[in-house]
């Protein structure tokens, strides 16, 4: 089965290809098909992956997968949220994740709570008008470290202290990480939801 992947980030794509493989599905990013992007016009992780979804498979008339997915942090009352992607914009920086993390952690200055939490919202559908489309949600509580530290993943991965490793998201192996983490465990529901309501 070929779903297409309604984003372009090649991170993650890696991922959930890695994490969809028990389903022996293809994933093929959204600009390979010439899909633009939608919209992201709302406040919640769903709202905004199931239009995303929704667009890529009325372009595509295949089925469509979204991940909607954000760092919320606590001392913020939850923000950035669903801006995670362009935080550092918000102050002057150029959309990268070196400058969202760069951003962040000036943000971060002198607060201290430092709890945080990444959710990721992965929606399916089979169809533009699917009127049941399948919805995960992942998340991981964790601490925003004083600086980047690791290698692995992209994003906030740096800087997102997980205490029950003792160690950020870029530090672990890439297999820990994608069985722990928000996107990992949306995957991980996602693969159940597909296989006993999508395939025979």
């Amino acid at each position: 089965m070929k779903i297409v992947l309604a984003s372009n980030n090649q991170g993650k794509l890696k991922e959930l290809q890695a994490m969809l493989s028990p389903l022996g599905c293809t994933l093929v990013c959204q600009g390979d098909l010439g899909v633009p992007e939608a919209p992201e016009p709302y406040r919640t992780f769903v709202e905004n992956a199931l239009t995303k979804a929704r667009n890529a498979a009325q372009c595509t008339g295949l089925p469509a997968l979204a991940d909607d997915a954000g760092l919320c942090v606590d001392a913020f009352g939850g923000l950035p949220g669903v801006d995670t992607a362009y935080y550092a914009t918000q102050f002057g920086y150029e959309k990268s994740d070196a400058n969202n993390v760069r951003a962040l952690l000036e943000q971060m200055q002198g607060v201290s709570n430092r709890r945080a939490a990444m959710v990721s919202t992965l929606v399916a559908v089979r169809s533009a008008e699917d009127p049941e489309p399948l919805i995960a949600v992942g998340r991981v509580s964790g601490l925003i470290a004083p600086e980047p530290v690791g290698s692995n993943g992209f994003g906030f991965d740096p800087v997102m202290f997980i205490e029950q490793f003792g160690q950020t998201f870029a530090q672990l192996p890439t297999e820990v990480k994608n069985a722990h983490s928000h996107r990992g465990q949306a995957a991980q529901a996602m693969v159940e939801m597909i296989r006993s309501r999508w395939l025979p």
